[in-house]
């Protein structure tokens, strides 16, 4: 936060004292400092920012944890927080950094680029054979929040059609043309030439697209998750890329993650890998819709008001 930022803060703020991380060296990433709330311990009753959750735990006032990511995965463990303390999240914050970023590496593939970076790297001057065009394809998007509505408005301009897949199919998102349920999944599979997934984390999307699912794609189909790593089973996926059964992989997120260093999928020409950096605090406007959630959010704690993206109470 800039000083314009922590002013807006202390605003929202009011009477209550507000301690800001003064690490420069961790502006810009996910990770908040420790040493504030742990100074400060007996007195904390909000934390803002993913510290670690030995330390949220370890603070007995506290009323109110809002994250700087959608994802709030690892407070989630039983007993880890007290039944007192209200959990947010910046959920609606990411969804043009990580859209743009999956719409990226679906497009990429689509033209073999990552195997043209290899080739350049190796000196190789080589053509990759045939590639593919988005327009007039279809587009299967799991998980129609915010980043998957994002994702499928990108999709749209370039004239691709789009399905939804999500709990509630009664429910609308923008930019998808039909929504689905899970139930639905297989027979939405091999009518898909895009599999765009933005899960959450949940026992229900463990292994989502597993080998049999994988199976069922299109051999020009492509594979894109930057949601949670454990939605896809990479072992299958490797596997199937090692085939050729499929034209492409993008992976945000893996599972294990990181990848273990002699996992095949690294070094698979049809595959791109990021380290989880899709969301983060990379993109400026993300910053600054983060920073909107926790000024708007400490106004409405202050104020005694429901908050905003509340996980859990």
């Amino acid at each position: 936060m800039n000083e314009s930022d922590k002013a807006r803060l202390r605003c929202a703020a009011g009477d209550v004292p507000v301690v800001f991380n003064d690490r420069p060296e961790l502006f810009g990433s996910m990770h908040t400092y420790m040493e504030v709330p742990r100074r400060y311990g007996s007195q904390v009753t909000a934390v803002i920012g993913n510290i670690a959750p030995d330390v949220a735990a370890g603070l007995p006032r506290l009323q109110w944890l809002q994250t700087s990511s959608a994802g709030v995965d690892k407070y989630s463990t039983p007993g880890l927080l007290g039944s007192e303390v209200s959990l947010t999240s910046a959920s609606g914050a990411f969804g043009q950094a990580v859209g743009e970023h999956m719409f990226a590496m679906m497009w990429s593939l689509m033209n073999r680029l990552p195997a043209y970076a290899r080739l350049q790297y190796e000196g190789r001057w080589q053509e990759g054979g045939n590639v593919l065009s988005p327009r007039g394809k279809r587009a299967l998007v799991l998980g129609t929040g915010d980043i998957g509505s994002y994702f499928a408005s990108l999709a749209k301009s370039v004239a691709m059609s789009t399905d939804g897949v999500r709990r509630d199919a009664g429910k609308s998102a923008a930019n998808i043309d039909t929504m689905h349920t899970f139930d639905e999944l297989d027979e939405l599979i091999p009518q898909a030439d895009v599999i765009a997934m933005a899960l959450p984390a949940s026992p229900a999307t463990h292994h989502l697209i597993d080998a049999r699912r994988i199976a069922l794609m299109k051999p020009t189909a492509v594979l894109i998750n930057a949601g949670r790593g454990d939605g896809v089973d990479c072992e299958a996926l490797a596997a199937a890329l090692g085939d050729g059964a499929i034209f492409g992989a993008g992976l945000d997120v893996t599972d294990p993650e990181p990848l273990p260093p002699d996992n095949p999928l690294w070094n698979d020409p049809r595959c791109l890998i990021t380290p989880h950096v899709a969301g983060g605090a990379h993109l400026a406007a993300t910053t600054g819709r983060i920073i909107d959630i926790v000024v708007e959010n400490t106004r409405r704690y202050v104020c005694g008001e429901p908050l905003k993206n509340l996980v859990r109470h």
